[in-house]
This record gives structure tokens, sequence and C-alpha cells, in this order.
């Protein structure tokens, strides 16, 4: 089976992405426990299992596809010395995240894969959504 190597590297890099917030979040869910944040806490928990959710999605297309499923590199977890700044952290995540499924939407419509195409829109509409909850929990810190 052929596989395109541009669509792998999308596939790839998504995958490493969402590990990536797992990472993240499972890290911060430690850190606002200990800090007595229950709650927060409890979020950051239901995002490592949203996260997770989208890996497994990305690992089941690539194994269609014939892609390996490997998460090449993951990067450091920044975990912020405040809630607010975690928050921001994760901002900065979910944005790097949605242009990424974006860019590989448009590509997988050009190739004209429209099951990639769906898998990479769908991603990109939880990430946007997680991105209204992340702004709106910055706002509610704030007392907007």
């Amino acid at each position: 089976m052929y596989t395109d190597p541009r669509l792998s590297g999308y596939l790839s890099r998504a995958l490493s992405h969402e590990l990536a917030a797992v990472q993240q979040y499972l890290m911060q869910a430690k850190l606002t426990g200990l800090w007595g944040l229950s709650a927060q806490s409890a979020q950051f928990r239901r995002d490592v299992n949203e996260e997770l959710v989208h890996a497994e999605r990305l690992m089941e297309r690539m194994l269609i596809l014939g892609i390996p499923c490997n998460a090449t590199q993951l990067p450091p977890i920044r975990l912020g010395r405040t809630l607010a700044e975690m928050l921001q952290i994760d901002r900065g995540l979910e944005i790097e995240a949605i242009r990424l499924y974006e860019e590989a939407a448009f590509y997988c419509a050009r190739r004209q894969d429209g099951e990639t195409q769906a898998l990479m829109r769908a991603l990109m509409e939880d990430e946007l959504g997680h991105l209204k909850e992340l702004d709106q929990q910055l706002s509610e810190l704030k007392g907007e």
C-alpha cells in the first residue's frame, strides 16, 4: 500500500501533539491536586481523557492507512507557576493543534481523502471547543 509521506507526517505530528497534551494535562492535574484545587484537577483529568480519545482515533486511522503509529518527539512539559499561567500555556497548545488540523484537513481535501479530512476536521472542532473553554476559564480567573 502506498503511503503519502506528507499525510503520514501530518498524522504522526498529530499523534505526537495529542500524546504531548496527555502528558501536559496529566502533570497539571497532579500539580493542581497538590495545590488543593480539586475542581481544576478534575478538569485536567477530563482533558487527559479527551486527548487520549483523540490519540486513539489517530492511531486507528494510521493503522488503516498502514502508517506506523510513532509519536516522534514530545516537547517538554510546561507547568506554569499559577493556574492562570497553566491555562495560558494550554491555550497555546490548543492553538498549535487547531493550526495543524486545519492545515492537514486542507491537504486531505486536495488529496481527496475524505475520511482523514473528516477526522482532522472533527479533531479541530474539539480543539476549538477546548480553546473556548480555556478562554472562559481565563475570563473567570480575571473576574470578567
